[in-house]
């Protein structure tokens, strides 16, 4: 018999929005693999995109620290938050996952309107960042609930929104970015200038036009269609205020409709670099060596649709994968509309956590046992699929192999 070698998996999901962080998923798939081949060699790689979640892990990644402090949250009340200074050589870095003061968990069901809600709580951040001596400030922008065009950020920081006759814009939310008629930035704060401001991004979020963030991202926000059409809107004007304070046309750069616009307001007025995410985010994990050593990659995310071929975990960890060869499954909360379209993106197969209907409150409180149960399934049907291919080769290749499959199925439980 053939010398046994143990299967490698690789475990590179996101968190599931409101229910799990991404590490929790990690260790529910690990359960699922554990129970069919115990084992194997499992390489947990939990991923983090900017959104919920993303400082704790690079804090732990990189051996920083996590500072918490209290900030106004997207209604304006005082919310429990965080950001991280992370550890090893280079410049004195600090991540500000906007999640943490603006993120959609924040803002009850109830309460929802992206036409209220507001980032000032990010642009505390940012100030305790440089409080802390920073020296370089990454934001990551994910997991909004906010669709104000980062205003309140830029007004924690120092910035002051005037309307056409010069008087202070008073209110909050993205509703009101139609009565801005100046950016005033004589009293914004001066340690930016000598900070390095990155805004870790999806590239294929823009601010304006047809696919801006208000129509894409307005409703999961809570917006009803007439909000959405006021919010768009609100984003041509603040498109074009900004562009004649920055002379830079923002409306359709990639990553600028970050966050509900957040990443336009950083870049436009505080001259903030928009980069990809997952160049800034996973750039802590070396992610690509790691899955080039794995026999089967195993992501997840809430959702697989037709927007996860766009800037999703999933389709970055596939899109990785697949530069080695490596065969990709996908677990999800929930499969949408065009999720189809992720076989283009890399992704192999993929399947849903439940197993029958189910209430979502019920299914957020049980996730991590769902998606064990997934897992589970999802692997025995790869070994019924395995020994149905090698029944078709040559008795002597099926031999070669009779050692693997004798490992994984003879000691699968």
């Amino acid at each position: 018999m053939p010398a046994i070698v143990p299967m490698r998996f690789a475990i590179a999901p996101s968190g599931f929005k409101e229910s799990l962080d991404a590490e929790a998923v990690a260790e529910a798939i690990a359960a699922g693999v554990r129970r069919v081949v115990p084992g194997a060699l499992i390489d947990m790689i939990p991923l983090v995109d900017g959104g919920e979640g993303s400082a704790k892990s690079l804090a732990a990644a990189t051996g920083g620290k996590v500072v918490e402090l209290t900030v106004d949250g997207p209604l304006g009340d005082a919310v429990p938050s965080h950001f991280a200074i992370l550890g090893g050589a280079g410049p004195r870095t600090a991540v500000v996952e906007m999640a943490a003061a603006a993120g959609l968990r924040l803002v009850p069901r109830d309460f929802r309107d992206p036409g209220l809600t507001c980032t000032y709580g990010v642009g505390q951040l940012i100030r305790a960042a440089l409080d802390a001596r920073c020296e370089r400030i990454i934001v990551g922008c994910g997991d909004s609930g906010t669709c104000d065009g980062g205003a309140g950020a830029l007004r924690a920081l120092g910035v002051r929104l005037l309307d056409a006759d010069g008087s202070p814009v008073g209110r909050r939310g993205g509703a009101v970015l139609t009565s801005v008629a100046t950016v005033d930035v004589s009293g914004v704060d001066p340690r930016l200038a000598r900070t390095e401001l990155l805004v870790a991004c999806n590239p294929h979020n823009v601010l304006a036009g047809e696919r801006g963030v208000a129509r894409v991202f307005g409703p999961q926000k809570g917006a009803s269609p007439e909000q959405v059409e006021r919010l768009a809107d609100a984003m041509e004007h603040w498109a074009a205020l900004l562009a004649r304070h920055s002379g830079v046309d923002l409306r359709e750069v990639p990553g600028s409709g970050a966050s509900g616009g957040l990443g336009a307001g950083l870049a436009g007025v505080l001259g903030g670099r928009l980069l990809p995410r997952f160049d800034v985010m996973l750039d802590h994990v070396d992610l690509d060596a790691r899955l080039a050593m794995a026999d089967l990659v195993i992501t997840a995310e809430g959702a697989i649709d037709f927007q996860t071929p766009h800037g999703k975990v999933p389709a970055e960890v596939a899109r990785r994968a697949k530069r080695y060869g490596r065969p990709v499954i996908a677990l999800a909360g929930t499969i949408g509309q065009g999720a189809r379209n992720t076989y283009e993106a890399g992704i192999d197969a993929f399947a849903g956590i439940l197993a029958a209907p189910i209430e979502l409150s019920e299914a957020m409180l049980h996730a991590g046992e769902l998606i064990t149960d997934a897992t589970e399934r999802s692997l025995r049907l790869i070994l019924v699929g395995t020994s149905i291919a090698r029944n078709g080769e040559p008795q002597e290749a099926r031999q070669r192999a009779r050692g693997r499959m004798t490992w994984i199925a003879g000691r699968a439980g």
